[in-house]
């Protein structure tokens, strides 16, 4: 094999990224018959992207399937999209996402993933989400396997920065002096979460002179820069989606400034209330399920002064939700965990006071919407609302933690990206950096990876067919 970093002949596909959606790319490109290179920013070591830190996809289905339960028809899955989002989704697209969701799991497993039933206290998805064996890491690495076996060249620490164009074609790609020349090309290499001065300059400054971004604490990988995101924009490319929205969810303050992983997510907020630094409550801790919802408190954490939230449960809560990476701050009384958490203790004593009065008694179920709600406190909280009364309190300092951000290339049902109103010939995206076309805003549990892995196979299999029928030359073997 030729060492794709030191020659340059044309190959057939292009495909730049190392995670799921660039995976699943470069392997259906190649089970096409194009000769693919990949282009990994990363070390061998940090490869993967944001896949890493992933253990799910959500499925549509018709009836029971393995590890999946019950059904999870379209229309539902359509609808919730639409709810979590607002309606800032594009129908066309999501839709085709849906329906391939149903059918790409026996074509995961052909190239090594295996998957296994949810387990306990994972956000009530067994219906809905396929969760990976081994986790994300896994299926990186297997299919990783399976690109390595089909024969796709691999070129780590290559960070492309810039395409070469002839008006909406693709030419070549180039990673810093080197020129990587192909017949089509698959961008799929992430959003730019891990740039904080752009998140900077998007979030900008609050209504405290604050600059929101400088607390925000990055889930995934670093080396999601978005470097080739904003070379495509001002080159033309089509954008779609809001810089400030994301994949952004409240985290453990504790966690480090990248790749903390899943690991760092808190699930406990829907069992109690959450509080600013002032010990005020300002959201509805019970709005819906937490699998709709629990990617929307990172964006209420960075509305908040400081950038910063405390989750408040009392042991009536412990072991209802996920074990958390790092220990909670435990008190045997109000005062006690507010100091040791850094708030007003008469405040935080007077706000859960409050609540606990607003509390109407029901049948605590947190598997449904229950009926357990406050009844006149602002803000409600309208399903699994329960006194915090009972010794030791738990409490968590949380920050916004970044997974990925929704600003994107525009792009139509075959991936391709659309260059000045019109879709390139020969240029196509993937996963993230095209996310925004189905996520304006608000996420749900697994839909990142369920993007990545659709419009991932997608893009090649479109890149391949252009690549195919160009009539340019094959790169010898």
């Amino acid at each position: 094999m030729k060492d794709p970093a030191t020659t340059q002949p044309v190959w057939d596909v292009i495909v730049v990224g190392g995670g799921n959606a660039a995976l699943c790319a470069a392997l259906t490109a190649c089970e096409a018959g194009a000769q693919v290179l990949l282009l990994e920013a990363a070390p061998k070591e940090w490869r993967g992207g944001n896949s890493v830190h992933t253990r799910n996809l959500r499925c549509m289905h018709d009836a029971p399937e393995d590890v999946l339960t019950e059904a999870y028809p379209e229309e539902e899955f359509w609808q919730d999209m639409f709810k979590v989002t607002a309606g800032k989704t594009t129908e066309h697209l999501t839709r085709l996402v849906i329906r391939e969701s149903s059918r790409c799991r026996d074509w995961m497993r052909s190239h090594g993933v295996h998957f296994q039933p949810s387990l306990s206290g994972t956000l009530h998805l067994s219906r809905t989400n396929a969760f990976f064996m081994g986790g994300g890491k896994a299926l990186v690495n297997a299919y990783f396997r399976s690109a390595e076996k089909l024969g796709v060249d691999i070129a780590y620490n290559t960070e492309v920065d810039r395409l070469e164009w002839d008006g909406p074609r693709f030419v070549a790609a180039w990673a810093g002096e080197r020129r990587f020349a192909a017949r089509a090309c698959v961008v799929a290499c992430g959003g730019y979460e891990s740039n904080i001065p752009w998140q900077r300059e998007a979030w900008g400054q609050n209504q405290w002179g604050e600059w929101t971004a400088d607390n925000f604490l990055i889930r995934g990988t670093r080396f999601n820069m978005g470097v080739l995101l904003k070379h495509m924009l001002a080159s033309g490319a089509d954008a779609i989606g809001d810089p400030t929205q994301a994949h952004c969810v409240a985290i453990d303050a504790r966690a480090p400034l990248f790749d903390g992983g899943i690991t760092t997510r808190l699930d406990c907020v829907s069992l109690g209330i959450m509080v600013n630094q002032h010990g005020q409550r300002f959201y509805d801790e019970g709005e819906d399920f937490w699998p709709k919802r629990y990617a929307i408190w990172g964006r209420l954490i960075a509305g908040q002064q400081g950038q910063i939230g405390y989750a408040i449960i009392d042991a009536k809560a412990v072991g209802r939700f996920m074990p958390s990476v790092f220990p909670p701050i435990v008190a045997n009384s109000l005062p006690e965990l507010a100091g040791k958490l850094g708030l007003d203790p008469d405040t935080l004593v007077d706000t859960v006071a409050r609540f606990n009065d607003a509390c109407v008694e029901g049948d605590f179920d947190h598997a449904v919407l229950d009926n357990c709600h406050t009844q006149g406190i602002t803000p409600a909280k309208t399903h699994w609302a329960r006194r915090i009364d009972t010794p030791p309190y738990h409490g968590y300092a949380l920050r916004p933690g970044i997974t990925f951000t929704y600003l994107s290339v525009k792009v139509n049902d075959q991936a391709a990206v659309f260059v000045r109103g019109e879709p390139s010939p020969n240029l196509f995206a993937a996963g993230e950096v095209m996310s925004g076309n189905v996520l304006g805003q608000g996420y749900t549990a697994g839909v990142g990876m369920t993007i990545g892995t659709i419009f991932g196979r997608v893009a090649g299999q479109y890149a391949a067919q252009a690549a195919l029928h160009s009539g340019v030359n094959h790169v010898a073997a």
